[in-house]
């Protein structure tokens, strides 16, 4: 539960606003799920319920030991020789007891025949190397933080005795900002009511298969790094990118180290990415700082194939809304460092350094 920011350390754990240290050393995979339990078997089930778990795993920790799991969980995978990847699947590993434990919780509780679990990622994977972590996002390009496939496309599943058709893959444009008009239908709102939304509510989508009301996401219109990604229908367009381009490729983990890849019998409903054969100029045919990069996404996942000069009307089109769209863009609110927040100045802690009253603005 240590955080390290440039040449800051401290203590970042907190219970209500207040600094907790009673649980300091366990794992918080673990606390967090049975924080959740306790919740809900003291819920009142005559009342609704909003109940928000996000979990630090599979999130990298402190650069000294980035990767953290119970012993117990990485005993699960002796046939994984990688200690990075043996301890990253211990941290999944972790993660799905955790949400098995609430999601049994809310059977027993009598809580889950009324309910509507959402499971989700925020990104895609920081692969081995990036951030002290050793996800894998591959077939698909790039990383966590990055606008390719592999930085933007997000996993999750939702669970429902709600759902009219349960048990099927969806391939439908979703984005993040479509949860809360969607759980806000759910908890019986009326969505019209909702001014100024950039989300759609897309419980018909999930629930029935109805074709989904998105057909554009903004992936990122980065004003200060200079780049920025927009998909609209079927078609994506890459405009610069981060990191001056050194995470802007494919990371396979078999090519590396033959004990990642561990043969598993596939679930034929599973969802699985399927790439067009790999061009013998995919390393060159995109250079998204010398020109915009185009994708059918439907048809190339994997972002092999750069069709701009194919479909110039279509890269005009997507440059017009990044154009259109760049006005609205809420200017990057970063900070400077400021030497005042350093934990040794709070006892240890990460805690709010400025008074804020004590400013006319805010």
């Amino acid at each position: 539960m240590l955080i390290c920011q440039h040449a800051f350390w401290g203590y970042d754990f907190h219970k209500n606003g207040e600094v907790y240290k009673p649980e300091f050393g366990q794992y918080s995979t673990e606390l967090y799920a049975d924080a959740a339990i306790n919740i809900l078997k003291n819920h009142d089930t005559s009342k609704p319920l909003f109940l928000y778990l996000p979990f630090q795993a599979v999130h990298s920790a402190n650069e000294d030991d980035p990767l953290q799991a119970p012993q117990k969980y990485i005993d699960r995978f002796p046939y994984i020789q990688n200690k990075q990847r043996k301890v990253y699947a211990a941290m999944v590993s972790a993660l799905d007891d955790a949400v098995g434990n609430v999601t049994a919780s809310l059977k027993e509780t009598g809580l889950y025949n009324n309910s509507v679990i959402f499971f989700t990622t925020d990104n895609g994977g920081p692969v081995c190397g990036f951030d002290y972590n050793c996800a894998s996002n591959f077939p698909l390009r790039g990383v966590k933080a990055t606008l390719w496939e592999g930085g933007v496309r997000g996993v999750g599943l939702v669970n429902s005795p709600f759902l009219k058709k349960p048990g099927r893959i969806s391939e439908d444009l979703v984005h993040v900002c479509d949860w809360l008009p969607t759980i806000y239908h759910l908890a019986g709102g009326d969505t019209s009511k909702l001014k100024n939304l950039d989300g759609y509510n897309q419980w018909e989508t999930i629930s029935s298969g109805v074709t989904s009301p998105r057909k554009e996401v903004i992936h990122n219109i980065d004003t200060v790094g200079n780049f920025s990604a927009i998909r609209m229908g079927d078609y994506k367009l890459v405009v610069n990118s981060n990191y001056n381009g050194s995470w802007d490729g494919w990371y396979p983990t078999k090519d590396e180290d033959e004990d990642f890849v561990i043969p598993v019998n596939v679930n034929p409903q599973a969802a699985v990415v399927h790439c067009p054969p790999k061009p013998p100029d995919v390393e060159t045919n995109c250079q998204p700082f010398k020109a915009p990069c185009l994708f059918n996404i439907r048809n190339d996942a994997c972002e092999y194939i750069n069709i701009a000069a194919q479909h110039p009307d279509i890269v005009s089109k997507l440059q017009a809304r990044i154009a259109e769209l760049l006005p609205t863009v809420v200017p990057a609110a970063n900070k400077p460092e400021d030497v005042n927040a350093d934990p040794r100045l709070h006892g240890g802690n990460w805690v709010p350094w400025i008074n804020l009253t004590q400013f006319n603005e805010v």
